[in-house]
């Protein structure tokens, strides 16, 4: 949610009085070019400072530095549209932002503040590090003294209280971490008086730890969410009508299914999201029209996630009911398919006539492109084969791959082709998909 990029150790006012001036002089140029160069500059220098272990990693991997780098000059030449000129001020405001905070003014008074161990933006920070850490006898330790501090609320724009920070979600980007501790960790500020149902600004507003940790992917890959979810529900959560379709819409299909199986709404969409075939059917008639409230747009929608989340059945039931794939390039059943790696569904589609290589509009990806999209960010278990004869079907359907797509997109397009140079498994799985291996 927040790209704010992370302070150095001890951060001083001053410092951020000069490195405002630089980028007045980078920015007065006009030039995007030397305002990315500037921030590169910067950047690596942020990041020697962190060092390894720190919040961005090794320094010696230049894809941070590069990507944040990108970032910095396209909010740049967003900025300038309405702000031709850059004074000193806007620069300042600038470089506030770029670190999470409304304001210069809000941004001084937060780094004053941290040039004081005892102030309550630095016992904040800190107990924030200790949660991402999974320093649980540190956090005890910060909250002991100062009970306060599980009610204040972080500086930065999203307002987050400590609870929000156990979600990894809606808060910096820096600190999106889930530790294999983190339900002991809710727990201990859950008991020590956090408001289960305290709302940040994240997302627009009235975010709950309970949302933002249900649409974490970090909490699911660390193997812990549903118990994070339980806690927080055995703790007085309130369940959002339409939590399961923000999972469902955010890829956590199995977070969905939890609150499925503890009596969520479910309408058409997000009974085909979560595989109840029986739902389902309860919005067709018995000639197998929609009833209303049902309506087309749903049942596309319907059919999408079933796809997405390997929901074959269900699949199988809306293909006899007003779904159509046969070159019929409106659907993206098939695109959907191949991004989760459901190879059934992908045969299935094939067998159907589903073009091989039609486009999407939003990101102009076909279907192998999105299941070499999908691979690349999935954790290592038996999902990997199922990735690999998903992309071998499309193969032999004769889907071809844009290289370009991969070498032109963004920061995660380009991590899947590295992982796909590096993997002898999906380069023979590809083998005639292209004309040569990335």
């Amino acid at each position: 949610m927040s790209d704010a990029i992370p302070l150095p150790p001890r951060p001083s006012l001053e410092q951020y009085k000069n490195l405002a001036r630089g980028f007045r002089n980078a920015c007065d140029s006009g030039s995007v070019a030397a305002v990315q160069s500037w921030a590169a500059e910067w950047l690596a220098s942020l990041a020697r400072l962190l060092g390894p272990v720190g919040p961005v990693g090794p320094v010696e991997d230049e894809s941070w530095i590069g990507c944040e780098a990108r970032k910095v000059a396209q909010r740049f030449n967003q900025t300038r549209r309405h702000a031709p000129q850059c004074t000193l001020a806007q620069a300042q405001i600038f470089l506030a932002r770029l670190h999470g905070f409304a304001s210069w003014a809000r941004f001084s008074r937060h780094l004053q503040a941290l040039a004081r161990a005892a102030s309550a933006d630095s016992q904040f920070e800190a107990a924030a590090d200790a949660i991402i850490a999974g320093q649980l006898e540190a956090l005890q330790a910060l909250l002991h003294a100062n009970p306060g501090l599980v009610r204040a609320r972080s500086a930065r724009q999203h307002r987050a209280t400590l609870l929000h920070y156990v979600a990894a979600n809606g808060v910096e980007d820096f600190r999106q971490k889930t530790p294999a501790n983190i339900v002991a960790i809710a727990r201990l500020l859950l008991d020590a008086g956090a408001d289960v149902n305290a709302e940040s600004l994240a997302y627009g507003g009235k975010a709950t730890v309970l949302g933002l940790a249900a649409t974490s992917c970090h909490p699911e890959a660390a193997g812990v969410q549903l118990a994070l979810l339980e806690l927080l529900m055995e703790r007085g959560a309130i369940v959002d009508g339409r939590v399961v379709h923000a999972c469902l819409n955010n890829g956590r299909g199995a977070a969905a299914e939890f609150f499925a199986s503890r009596g969520a709404h479910l309408d058409l969409v997000g009974a085909a999201g979560v595989g109840r075939l029986e739902a389902v059917k309860l919005h067709f008639d018995a000639h197998g029209s929609l009833r209303p409230p049902a309506t087309s747009k749903e049942l596309d929608e319907a059919f999408a996630w079933a796809c997405e989340f390997g929901r074959a059945d269900v699949a199988r039931f809306l293909l006899g009911r007003g779904i159509v794939v046969s070159g019929n390039p409106r659907h993206r059943g098939l695109h959907w398919a191949a991004y989760g790696g459901h190879p059934a569904i992908v045969k299935l589609l094939l067998e159907l006539g589903a073009p091989v290589d039609s486009i999407e509009p939003t990101f102009q990806g076909t279907p192998l492109a999105w299941a070499l999209y999908g691979w690349s960010g999935a954790g290592p278990s038996t999902r990997e084969e199922h990735f690999c004869e998903t992309v071998e079907l499309l193969a032999r359907a004769g889907a071809r791959l844009d290289r370009t797509w991969f070498e032109n997109g963004d920061a995660e397009r380009g991590r899947a082709a590295r992982k796909l140079r590096a993997s002898s498994r999906m380069q023979a799985a590809l083998r005639g998909a292209m004309p040569a291996p990335l």
